[in-house]
């Protein structure tokens, strides 16, 4: 089962800071022998006859299910000067069609007994219900009427951009690290658009209007770009025809080809100083351009991951031996690897100093520790501790449907399989000392970084 992922976006502080703090508490659980990965449930794949995609993992611990459906489109979809229009698509898709107006499909969920929410990437849009099983046919049938009969009025399109703009002060205005992240990602992502936040830029969101969201809407949310997820106590038998008569009658839509880019050459290290007064604890970090799941080399990304559990794995990690441990230069340290994307993939190191501490110093501490790393194989006491702690936190997620209906998910919606899902236990454990010392190498180069300073000032 690949990791899980934030599904807001790249370029998050807090996700990785809060990762750190995950992955201290897993390695507590944790011995230093890999086990062998219990086998995963058996997915079943079939398509219907409009286009769609269907995966179903049975799991009959409970009556319950849970669905996902996936549209390949996200916020590298969003038109030029349009950044924010995939994110305030998933918002419209709550408001309601003629039949089901005024938000009631959130209500007709949470009177069945259900939950429903969404999600947006740079990659995708995901929409997710979990249902007692005799339920799913309605669920099925909610998001059939909406995926084609979608109430685009004015109003409705002028109502929810307002909640958008609400949505953007709260979680990115108001915050200095969020802010500090959209630079961070727009700085790494030249000519990208993984550079534009999925949330959008302020003044790109005012721009959205009734005949935009009805082009998008008509291009892209169809079933022949979509990929429905179900976990849960049923049978591929019972979903195929409950799917094909819900589903199934959508018609399928003529889709834009999703767009290349090309990175242009860096001609020298890229930074970022910024000094702002509702800054509370001053942070370092780093962002590095690498190559995701989806392009990476035969276990180049398996690699990069176990190398940021190495670094950033909690407590245990090396950033945090060195420099909170032994050199007492910080109070927390990590790094992360976000490689679930279609296109270029992340990977993240970061720092926060103790009083009297200077960021530059702090700096150079992360680099040496880095350096060291690449000069010489990790030991293999770490080596094998990075590793169970990767497989062991996805195993205790499979326990989870919605867990395990977004690993797929994800996976399916970024060009990967689900066997990629089933088999990253075992690429885990073939990635060596030597495979993540060459990946690093290879990868990690300070002209395909972001560096950002962010400290309390004026």
């Amino acid at each position: 089962m690949l990791p899980d992922r934030s599904l807001r976006g790249r370029g998050n502080v807090a996700r990785f800071l809060g990762r750190a703090l995950l992955l201290a508490g897993v390695a507590i659980l944790t011995s230093a022998a890999t086990p062998p990965p219990p086998s995963p449930p058996k997915a079943f794949q079939f398509a219907l006859q409009n286009g769609m995609q269907v995966l179903v993992v049975p799991d009959h611990r409970a009556p319950v299910v849970t669905q996902m459906l996936w549209f390949r489109v996200g916020g590298d979809d969003d038109p030029p000067g349009l950044s924010g229009l995939a994110h305030f698509f998933e918002h419209m898709m709550f408001r309601g069609t003629k039949q089901y107006p005024n938000g009631q499909f959130a209500l007709i969920v949470a009177r069945n007994g259900g939950e429903t929410n969404a999600f947006t990437t740079h990659d995708y849009t995901a929409f997710y219900e979990q249902i007692a099983k005799d339920r799913l046919p309605l669920m099925m049938r909610l998001e059939a009427d909406r995926m084609a009969n979608l109430d685009l009025s004015d109003n409705n399109v002028r109502t929810e951009r307002n909640v958008v703009m609400e949505e953007r002060r709260m979680r990115v205005d108001n915050d200095p690290q969020s802010l500090m992240s959209e630079q961070l990602a727009a700085a790494l992502y030249l000519s990208h658009p993984y550079g534009r936040p999925v949330i959008g830029w302020p003044d790109d969101i005012r721009r959205i209007g009734r005949v935009e969201a009805r082009d998008f809407y008509q291009h892209h949310y169809a079933p022949n770009n979509a990929t429905l997820v179900i976990v849960g106590d049923v049978t591929p038998d019972e979903v195929r025809p409950m799917a094909e008569a819900e589903l199934g009658k959508v018609s399928a839509r003529e889709l834009l080809p999703r767009a290349e880019y090309a990175q242009p050459a860096r001609l020298g290290e890229t930074r970022l100083n910024v000094a702002r007064p509702d800054v509370k604890v001053p942070v370092f970090i780093r962002m590095y351009r690498v190559p995701s799941y989806a392009e990476a080399t035969a276990g180049e990304a398996e690699s990069l991951e176990v190398f940021a559990q190495l670094l950033g794995g909690g407590a245990t990690g090396t950033l945090y031996r060195e420099l909170v441990v032994k050199k007492k230069l910080a109070i927390d340290a990590g790094a992360n690897y976000d490689g679930y994307a279609r296109d270029d993939g992340s990977f993240s190191v970061y720092a926060i100093p103790r009083p009297g501490v200077t960021l530059e110093n702090l700096e150079r501490a992360v680099d040496g520790v880095i350096a060291g790393l690449f000069s010489r194989e990790a030991a293999a006491a770490d080596l094998e501790r990075a590793k169970t702690q990767l497989i062991a936190s996805a195993t205790y997620r499979r326990d989870s449907q919605y867990a395990l209906a977004s690993a797929y998910g994800q996976a399916l919606s970024i060009g990967l399989t689900a066997n990629d899902v089933e088999q990253w236990p075992d690429r885990i454990r073939a990635v060596t000392a030597e495979t993540v010392r060459k990946a690093a190498i290879k990868d990690l180069k300070k002209i395909e970084a972001v560096s950002g300073y962010l400290r309390p000032g004026k």
